[in-house]
């Protein structure tokens, strides 16, 4: 069965004072159900986030990296500094990263590499614009997105990685996805890994949804069949919040 997995990105959110809080009430609060749980502060504190959670279920994973093991990249973190503050699962390809930053398929495809070669897993995130779902294209383009970054691994590979599908054009749009909309486009993403891997490997690999997931959708969401979890924004922010979403399994 494979895995049901929440994971709260925090993006460029919380000092130190306020990492420490929210993740004192995320420790108040009870798990009822068995998803795995993953929370990405900043930079900057990582490893306090760390340190706090040391003995808690919640893991503590990154929202970046680079591709070079080290070297002249001002203001650049890599695979080796992450692990070295207890940190062992990273988050690449967010939408973000690509819209702000120019991150491009074939740079994520260096930093996956990277992230594995360092015994990491990774969350990898890939989605379609407003554009491309109006015109029909959406298919097009994350199957692009994922054969260009990941379909040059072995198959071995992806038991370290977990799939994050972002419908961009339902992120601050106005436009909603429907959990159908959700579960149509997780079940073409199992179907291209399938195609080029075999049934087996594309049954076991946990595809995330970061559409906007929020307490009042998530059971609904969470319910199609192949939405194994959330990658969460905004609702992360709030311990109440996340925990209502990470237990509507």
């Amino acid at each position: 069965m494979r895995q049901q997995i929440v994971a709260g990105n925090w993006k460029m959110n919380n000092d130190l004072a306020q990492t420490e809080s929210l993740i004192t009430e995320l420790k108040k609060i009870k798990k009822t159900s068995n998803a795995e749980v993953m929370v990405a502060p900043t930079f900057t504190n990582l490893f306090r986030a760390f340190d706090a959670l040391r003995n808690n279920d919640i893991e503590v994973i990154a929202q970046n990296m680079h591709f070079a093991e080290n070297g002249a990249y001002t203001g650049e973190i890599s695979a080796s500094m992450l692990k070295s503050v207890g940190v062992n699962t990273v988050i690449l390809g967010h939408s973000e990263r690509r819209a702000y930053f120019n991150e491009t398929d074939e740079m994520l495809a260096k930093k996956v590499d990277a992230a594995l070669a360092n015994n990491m897993r990774v969350i990898f995130c890939f989605g379609e614009e407003l554009a491309d779902r109006k015109s029909g294209n959406h298919e097009n383009i994350v199957e692009s997105q994922i054969k260009n970054a990941l379909f040059h691994l072995e198959a071995s590979a992806f038991k370290n990685i977990v799939l994050a599908y972002e419908p961009v054009w339902a992120i601050g749009t106005g436009e909603t996805a429907s959990p159908e909309q959700a579960q149509d486009m997780h079940a073409f993403i199992r179907k291209t890994l399938s195609n080029k891997y075999g049934k087996v490997v594309a049954d076991a690999v946990s595809i995330l949804y970061g559409g906007s997931v929020k307490p009042n959708n998530a059971q609904e969401i969470f319910s199609k069949p192949d939405v194994d979890g959330g990658l969460i924004g905004g609702a992360a922010l709030n311990a109440t919040d996340f925990f209502a979403i990470v237990n509507a399994f």
